[in-house]
């Protein structure tokens, strides 16, 4: 797999990482539930995976969250 994230979406990635709320993380980004929901979803299959999770895992075993 060789996808490219934007700095936006590797600190949407490291704020999940963190296992903080969806609220939270839509406030510290200054953005909706529902703008994360859908960032994280575009994420997930651009990288071929089912879950946020392991969306995370792959950024965090190349040391990107």
């Amino acid at each position: 797999m060789n996808a490219t994230l934007e700095r936006e979406e590797l600190d949407l990635l490291a704020l999940f990482a963190e296992g903080l709320p969806l609220d939270i993380i839509a406030r510290r980004l200054e953005l909706s539930d529902r703008t994360v929901r859908r960032r994280m979803r575009s994420i997930c299959d651009r990288l071929g995976f089912a879950t946020p999770i392991q969306a995370v895992v792959w950024a965090a075993r190349r040391g990107l969250v």
